[in-house]
């Protein structure tokens, strides 16, 4: 069987994951990096996980605390040297995924959560959230369980702006005559 997709072997796929990487706003997550790699049928899962971790040896990408991959000065500066290499097309096809990915990475930026458990039992729930500029609400609330606090942590996630919008709407409401 001939060959599939313009991407023909490793040292491509590690390209395609620093072009990828230099075109990110900021670190991403594993998942986010292989959906974006996916773009050409040339690309396999096992491939791609092996150039990722090559890329980490190397130190063309790093990865942080919270597994979250970005580019170093040496990735951006080879991948600038060689991006031309990858055929136009795939080029296009990441510029073009890479937009929604850019606004989630953006927003992830944007909402903060992080749990901490107390010295006195149950656990602190930090949650944040704030513009490109400031920041609009920091919130800390005691949790007496562990799930309860992921679980709260992950609904601050996921709806930041909509908690954000309710807090204010109740600070400004008119109190009922009750």
């Amino acid at each position: 069987m001939g060959q599939v997709g313009f991407i023909t072997d490793k040292l491509e796929i590690k390209l395609l994951i620093l072009y990828i990487a230099t075109r990110l706003v900021g670190p991403a997550p594993f998942e986010m990096l292989q959906d974006l790699s996916m773009c050409d049928e040339g690309v396999d899962y096992f491939a791609f996980s092996e150039c990722l971790a090559d890329l980490i040896r190397t130190e063309h990408l790093m990865i942080d605390e919270d597994n979250r991959y970005s580019i170093t000065e040496k990735g951006r500066l080879n991948c600038a040297a060689c991006e031309t290499m990858l055929p136009y097309s795939v080029r296009m096809q990441v510029e073009k995924n890479i937009v929604s990915h850019n606004e989630l990475i953006k927003r992830r930026s944007l909402v903060g959560a992080k749990i901490e458990e107390r010295p006195s039992g149950g656990y602190t729930v930090t949650l944040s959230l704030s513009d490109e500029h400031d920041p609009l609400m920091n919130m800390e609330l005691l949790i007496t369980r562990e799930d309860m606090a992921k679980q709260l942590r992950r609904k601050f996630e996921n709806n930041a702006e909509v908690l954000y919008s309710k807090i204010l709407s109740l600070f400004f409401e008119e109190p009922s005559q009750e």
